[in-house]
């Protein structure tokens, strides 16, 4: 007989045992029902993980970014996480983290889930409240700039490329922060031409990335040609070979969460 099943039988026909396992009353047991619960495998997908390259002390990051609210991204990343342990075995410890643009978007309740909150294991950022883009580092200013209105974005932008130009020694690093900022500032402001942009930003020599001569202006192109949309819909895969998440790519280019998942899973068919 397997070991799963004597502890279904216990726990089936003496309950309390389980109770007084745990330090609890005996008399606990009379509140409960006992059953097993099939949990049926779906293909989850978590959105970022950052996993050691060596060393067992440093722990496993699992990220989620939701933009829009979700009563369930906790059952969701705490099945996900659980799933992924018990199929890799990892032996280093793991963490959690989750950002939105802003607190009142974290509406999921935390109540089966205090304890990792509490403990650290789980550990909640909201954009809004990092501080003044002004006084972040580059790279955090640069993530702020996508919960940015059209108002302030303009002058965050502008602040952002020169320190960007100026802090940053690393021409490749330099390059991939100006592209990033660039992405987001063709989505933020759709209605704009290049042209318009680059006046607008100060953005010289923005016209010679890679990012904007084949990707964005092509996409705008689409746009124009075949309807807004449409052209917004075709940009969806060169966004996602940017590193967007599926969240960003919906609200930068003001299309419906779902669509966006729809459009991704028929181009991975």
């Amino acid at each position: 007989m397997k070991t799963d099943s004597i502890f279904y039988r216990l726990f089936k026909e003496l309950p309390s045992i389980f109770f007084e396992l745990i330090g609890d009353s005996s008399q606990t047991a009379d509140d409960y029902e006992f059953s097993s619960v099939e949990i049926k495998q779906t293909a989850f997908r978590i959105d970022g993980v950052f996993l050691p390259v060596q060393g067992e002390d440093n722990p496993i990051y699992f990220v989620e970014v939701q933009f829009q609210t979700d009563e369930e991204i906790y059952l969701r990343l705490f099945s996900e996480v659980s799933l992924y342990l018990r199929q890799n075995k990892p032996k280093n410890p793991w963490q959690g983290i989750v950002i939105y643009p802003s607190r009142s978007i974290d509406t999921a309740d935390i109540n089966h889930y205090k304890e990792f909150f509490q403990s650290g294991r789980v550990n909640v950022i909201y954009l809004d409240e990092l501080g003044e883009t002004t006084s972040l580092p580059v790279g955090i200013a640069t993530i702020k700039l996508i919960i940015e209105d059209e108002n302030t974005a303009i002058v965050s932008a502008r602040d952002l490329i020169a320190r960007t130009q100026q802090q940053i020694n690393s021409e490749s690093q330099q390059r991939q922060l100006l592209e990033l900022i660039e992405t987001i500032l063709v989505y933020k402001f759709p209605q704009m031409n290049r042209k318009e942009i680059e006046e607008m930003f100060g953005l010289s020599d923005l016209k010679q990335t890679r990012v904007y001569q084949e990707g964005v202006e092509e996409g705008r192109e689409e746009g124009k040609e075949e309807g807004i949309q449409q052209g917004r819909i075709e940009s969806i895969p060169r966004l996602l070979k940017l590193g967007l998440s599926i969240e960003q790519i919906a609200q930068g280019l003001d299309l419906d969460l779902e669509e966006v998942r729809r459009q991704v899973e028929n181009q991975n068919q």
